[in-house]
């Protein structure tokens, strides 16, 4: 039987799929073909989700959630289904090995066939950032030397668990952060690694000056305007994603 395995790093992109309450590190069953794993940000966390799902039976996975924008052109709530996942790592002269995993070209074809025509869907490559990257000039230069067109900090690993297993594997991604704007960088450690606010670290971001008010209402426009695609795509192709239900429960 294909059961599909998706992996969400924040729980705002996990309410995306369904708006049961996910919770942390843990499988959430939406139906016979389809589960939910919110692993929390980064590649390790990424990666010890995907290889697990794979050795409980999933079939197929699918890196799901938002994305940083290499391209000046992208727009928040811009969608990304790339067509190839860029390593991170850029190979020297004389250095061997593999630096880009595959997508499962034909899956993510039929996705995009199921999506209504006014969203902006991008394919090119996604590529992989240890961190979020908090100015114009870092995310212009990794564009540069990746080739890619968007960023995220996930699907790098899952899709090198997937090429390992010989799953299929696709990355569905919304552009929240354009070229022209990033979050401050103290922004980042007022946020668990699944997402919640530290409410007490925000408020003395906000009374210090290191956050102001405006930032975060941008973000969260940003956000709202890729949460809005990701809930299409969920709504529009969920019997590419193991049909989406209206009940969970939770493993």
């Amino acid at each position: 039987m294909s059961v599909v395995g998706i992996i969400t790093a924040l729980r705002m992109e996990a309410s995306c799929v369904s708006s049961f309450r996910m919770p942390y590190n843990r499988i959430v069953r939406l139906a016979e073909g389809s589960v939910v794993w919110l692993s929390g940000m980064g590649d390790d966390a990424a990666r010890s989700a995907a290889t697990e799902l794979l050795e409980l039976g999933v079939t197929s996975l699918v890196s799901f959630g938002i994305a940083g924008a290499l391209d000046p052109k992208l727009s928040s709530g811009d969608l990304i289904l790339p067509e190839s996942i860029h390593a991170g790592k850029i190979p020297q002269d004389d250095e061997e090995g593999l630096f880009s995993y595959p997508v499962s070209l034909e899956w993510r074809d039929r996705v995009e066939a199921l999506l209504p025509p006014h969203l902006t869907i991008v394919g090119g490559t996604l590529t992989t950032s240890p961190g979020v990257l908090a100015s114009a000039k870092a995310k212009l230069e990794l564009g540069a030397v990746t080739g890619a067109c968007a960023y995220d900090m996930e699907s790098a690993a899952i899709a090198e668990v997937a090429a390992k297993y010989e799953a299929p594997f696709i990355a569905i991604r919304a552009i929240t952060n354009p070229v022209d704007f990033s979050p401050p960088a103290e922004l980042l450690h007022a946020i668990q690694p699944e997402g919640s606010i530290k409410i007490l670290h925000l408020l003395s971001l906000l009374y210090q000056g290191s956050v102001d008010v405006a930032t975060l209402l941008h973000l969260g426009k940003e956000i709202r305007e890729a949460r809005r695609t990701l809930a299409t795509v969920i709504r529009k192709a969920d019997k590419e994603l193991g049909e989406m239900p209206r009940t969970v429960t939770v493993t």
